[in-house]
């Protein structure tokens, strides 16, 4: 079966290319269930349902509700009283792989002034707020895109394979994520662990385990490696004094310090970043927040204060790699500042993954790229996200990523946040389209097809 083909003949790929009639026919069937109308449905469900994280309860009730209602078997899986997971599955008959379609849920601002304001601006615009606001082929709202809108493309997906009947060998497992977010916990929090891939570790210890998956999060690629971070609590060291003897007693302001310290690791992240760049990583670090003194007390200063980092890493290297890299840099620096007290603690570490390009996962999700696009996959390079493909991939499931790009034209400027949170309902349908096909090609096949495949890749 061609592509269709214009008035000067040219011929427009089907996104079906490469594979046999039996499969295209299920596919096709799958798709003809997948629409805008749909989506925009699902997509305003989602984001009407407010998740920040920790308190993910109420959309992962939602998704099993839904998925239930299309036929899956579904069920939502609580973390304790406030955060769950949500999950369907498809059966198939035993004979094939199975496959997880994994997004997670939690948002990562809360959209109420009380938590995020001032940090995120002077106040709340439209998009910052879990309501979902439609313009066009438009929908905004508090994660409409990342990971709202991605989440929407995996129930619609496993939602059309259900309708469409397809006949799966293998099982095909849709998943939702509470905690996905770069977090602990937040001030109203119930436990410090509420982020950082919480959800889908505890996912994976349940016993909701595939053989492949593919994780639905920005970028129009399929990507096989992703960074890893580590978080340090750096520590400056002052002087405790007051502002009526600054003149009458030693004075060496923390504070002031700890803005000397940041300055130098920002310079340093540069050359962190263009040492550790390999295959289609690119690593960066920031110093992300700041805390020392009383508010309450301006007319004294603090005898410490505080930097948190945030540092990516390749999967070439390891957390106490990393480690001992900034802690070198903190030494240069202590050297080069006589009297300079400074010093880190590594308060978190997730380690970088790589799926070998040889694995079957990675080259059905490429083979679909290339069929909905109609050439030569491209690869994207210069990343530094992190996403829960470090939590699968780390327990052994060969994982890819693959998403929508960020919205480019809209009725707004699209700045950091909009583009978190507006969507495109043609971009969701392609991602869509890009799921199914993979899903089908992969859950209808028998391990050792698929075994065979893998091997022929190392060969």
């Amino acid at each position: 079966m061609l592509g269709s083909r214009d008035a000067q003949n040219t011929v427009y790929p089907t996104g079906l290319e490469s594979l046999d009639v039996r499969r295209r026919t299920w596919i096709e069937d799958a798709w003809r269930h997948v629409s805008g109308e749909r989506l925009r449905d699902l997509i305003t469900g989602l984001v009407d349902i407010p998740s920040p994280t920790g308190d993910e309860g109420p959309l992962a009730t939602h998704i099993a509700d839904t998925l239930r209602a299309t036929g899956c078997h579904a069920a939502v899986q609580p973390l304790d009283d406030r955060q769950a997971n949500a999950w369907a599955r498809l059966t198939g008959d035993g004979t094939g792989p199975d496959l997880m379609l994994y997004a997670p849920i939690d948002t990562l601002t809360v959209g109420e002034e009380s938590e995020d304001v001032p940090w995120i601006g002077p106040e709340l615009r439209e998009d910052m707020r879990p309501a979902a606001t439609v313009y066009d082929d438009l929908v905004t709202g508090l994660g409409a895109s990342n990971p709202k809108g991605h989440a929407a493309c995996v129930m619609m997906a496993v939602e059309a394979i259900s309708r469409a009947g397809v006949p799966l060998t293998g099982d095909l497992v849709a998943a939702f994520g509470a905690g996905g977010m770069p977090t602990n916990a937040r001030p109203v929090g119930t436990r410090h662990n509420t982020g950082q891939g919480v959800g889908c570790s505890f996912l994976l210890e349940q016993g909701v385990w595939t053989d492949y998956a593919v994780i639905a999060k920005p970028g129009w690629t399929v990507s096989w490696d992703e960074v890893g971070l580590v978080w340090f609590e750096v520590t400056v060291g002052g002087t405790h004094t007051y502002a009526g003897s600054r003149h009458r007693l030693p004075y060496d302001n923390a504070i002031a310090r700890a803005g000397e310290v940041a300055g130098y690791l920002e310079k340093w992240f540069e050359e962190y970043a263009e040492r550790h760049t390999s295959g289609t990583v690119a690593p960066q670090g920031i110093v992300s927040s700041i805390r020392g003194g009383w508010p309450r007390m301006a007319a004294v200063t603090p005898a410490v204060c505080t930097l948190m980092v945030d540092l990516r890493i390749s999967p070439d290297i390891t957390p106490m790699r990393a480690k001992r890299e900034f802690m070198d840099a903190l030494a240069a620096l202590r050297a080069a500042s006589p009297g300079l007290d400074v010093r880190a603690e590594m308060v978190l570490a997730i380690p970088g993954t790589r799926t070998p390009r040889g694995s079957w996962i990675h080259r059905s999700a490429t083979a679909a790229w290339e069929a909905l696009e109609g050439r030569a996959h491209e690869v994207i390079a210069g990343n530094s996200g992190a996403t829960d493909a470090n939590i699968l991939r780390g327990r052994g499931i060969p994982t890819v990523r693959i998403g929508m790009p960020k919205v480019a034209e809209a009725p707004f400027e699209i700045d950091f946040a909009r583009g978190m949170n507006t969507v495109s309902l043609p971009a969701m349908e392609r991602l869509t389209r890009h799921l199914i096909r993979t899903a089908v090609d992969t859950v209808t096949r028998t391990r050792g097809e698929v075994a065979e495949a893998e091997e022929g890749a190392v060969a």
